[in-house]
C-alpha cells in the first residue's frame, strides 16, 4: 500500500539540494512512499517560502486532498502563525484524515489543529534536516514512522495525553485562539539560539498560562549564545525554579530538540 506523503513550507523555504538528498533517500530505501515537495517549498518573498496567500493556499489545498496521507512540514523559520487562524476553517473532511508532522515554528499549526481535533499532529524532524549532523537518520526515522513502520518515540512518554513544542512558539500561542486546552497534558519544550535570561523570561510566562496541566519536561537548550555575563543558572535549574514557583510538577528532562536526535512526539495520548 502507497503512503503519500507531500512536503510544505508554512515558514521559510527548503533548499533545493536538501529537498533531492530527502527525495533520492524516498526512491531508494521506501519503495512504498510516493513523495513531493509542493512548487511553495522552493519560493522566496523575503524570509517565507511565498507570501502569506501563498502559503496558506499550498496549506489548505494539501489539507483537503484525499489522495494524501501525511503533510510533512520541510523547514521551520518564523511564519506559520500567520497563516494557521485562516487556514483551520477552510479545512474539509480530507483534512482529519492526515498526519502533520515538524517541530519549531511549524508548532503553531500543530497546536492549532491539536486544538481543533483535525487530523493527527505529531512532534518529530523536518525534512530540511537531512543536513544536520546525523540528519538520514532523523529523516529516515519519519519516512519509517509515516509509512506506518515500528518506530521509537520519545522514551518518557507514557499513558497520558503529550504535547511537544518549541518553548518560544509555545510562549507565542499561549492566549491565542489557536492555543489548544493542555489540562493534564504532560508538555515537553526545547528552545535553540536563546540566551539563558530569555528561556528564563519565556517559562516565566508560559508557565502562568499552563495551570492544570500534568507536568513540564525539558528537552535539550542548545546553541545559548554568549552573554555579556553568565547569567547563573541552567537551562534545567531555570526549568525547576518556574515549575516550582507556578506549582507545575518538573517531570525531568525529554529527548527533543533542534538536532537530528529529536525524538517523534505524537499529540494527545500514545
Amino acid at each position: 500500500m502507497t503512503t503519500r506523503i507531500a512536503c510544505l513550507c508554512p515558514g521559510k523555504p527548503v533548499l533545493r539540494d536538501r529537498a533531492d538528498a530527502v527525495l533520492a533517500m524516498a526512491q531508494a530505501e521506501f519503495p512504498d512512499v510516493e513523495l513531493r515537495f509542493h512548487t511553495q517549498c522552493f519560493l522566496e518573498q523575503g524570509h517565507f517560502a511565498g507570501d502569506d496567500a501563498t502559503r496558506l493556499d499550498a496549506l489548505v489545498s494539501t489539507a483537503n486532498d484525499p489522495g494524501i496521507d501525511a503533510i510533512w512540514f520541510g523547514m521551520g523559520g518564523y511564519g506559520s502563525n500567520r497563516i494557521a487562524g485562516e487556514a483551520i476553517p477552510l479545512l474539509g473532511e480530507a483534512a482529519c484524515d492526515k498526519t502533520y508532522l515538524g517541530y519549531s515554528d511549524n508548532g503553531y499549526l500543530l497546536g492549532a489543529l491539536y486544538t481543533h481535533g483535525i487530523g493527527k499532529p505529531v512532534h518529530g524532524p523536518l525534512a530540511g534536516d537531512i543536513k544536520r549532523e546525523g540528519g538520514d537518520d532523523a529523516v529516515r526515522r519519519v519516512l519509517k514512522y509515516l509509512s506506518g513502520q515500528n518506530v521509537p518515540l520519545e522514551s518518557g512518554l507514557d499513558d497520558r495525553s503529550t504535547v511537544a513544542f518549541n518553548l518560544m512558539t509555545l510562549a507565542m500561542l499561549v492566549g491565542t485562539d489557536l492555543m489548544p486546552d493542555l489540562t493534564d497534558h504532560v508538555v515537553l519544550v526545547e528552545e535553540v539560539a536563546e540566551h539563558l535570561y530569555a528561556v528564563d523570561r519565556l517559562f516565566f510566562h508560559v508557565t502562568q498560562n499552563l495551570k492544570g496541566v500534568a507536568g513540564i519536561r525539558l528537552g535539550r537548550v542548545s546553541d545559548v549564545p554568549d552573554n555579556d555575563r553568565p547569567f547563573g543558572a541552567t537551562a534545567e535549574e531555570i526549568a525547576r525554579y518556574w515549575c516550582a514557583k507556578s506549582g507545575i510538577p518538573y517531570l525531568g528532562r525529554a529527548d527533543i530538540g533542534h538536532d537530528s536526535a529529536n525524538a517523534i512526539v505524537p499529540f494527545g495520548k500514545r
